[in-house]
């Protein structure tokens, strides 16, 4: 299980297009308001319904924690105590974490890239504490995978895909969606 998590000011096309590959790719995916509200408002005024609000799941049926980028999204998401707890306790046990844009900043402000290859959107790079910044569309190092930015979302969730069914559904995935 993948949990999306949505903050006011995320980015609507990274979290809406990494989404839609996830869930085309079949991995389950469940959004996730950082608030009681289900109805989040994204960076450019679009509202998305999240499936369920973060005080409602159960981190121990997640396998990926997914956070898309955007301003004040990013910062939304750091200041969310849940989250960032929850953040640390997946890098200490090794369990999956996916960040976009700006939201690698959240990963490296925590410690959970240090001594890993990461990417972010540029100017966010000193935020990365401790990583190897490289210049690629999509990183995975380990656990963690980081992607540069609304132009790279496809990427990102096709590398999601690959990771959890294989390079064959991801580049059956991209094929279908004319990506190819």
């Amino acid at each position: 299980m993948v949990y999306a998590f949505l903050a006011e000011g995320f980015e609507e096309t990274e979290a809406i297009a990494v989404i839609d590959i996830i869930k085309r790719g079949g991995i389950d995916l469940c959004t996730v308001s950082i608030k009681d509200d289900k109805i989040v408002k994204g960076s450019h005024g679009v509202s998305i319904e999240a499936d369920m609000s973060i005080s409602q799941i159960d981190f121990e049926k997640a396998d990926m924690l997914f956070l898309p980028g955007g301003m004040p999204g990013t910062l939304n998401l750091a200041d969310c105590n849940m989250l960032t707890e929850q953040i640390k306790k997946f890098a200490s046990t090794g369990k999956k974490l996916a960040a976009i844009c700006a939201a690698p900043s959240v990963l490296g402000q925590l410690g959970v890239l240090e001594g890993k290859k990461a990417i972010c959107y540029p100017g966010f790079e000193g935020k990365l504490t401790g990583a190897q910044i490289t210049n690629e569309k999509v990183v995975k190092d380990g656990n963690v995978f980081t992607s540069k930015g609304m132009g790279t979302a496809i990427d990102l969730g096709l590398e999601i895909v690959a990771e959890y069914k294989g390079r064959g559904k991801a580049d059956e995935v991209a094929e279908s969606i004319q990506y190819k």
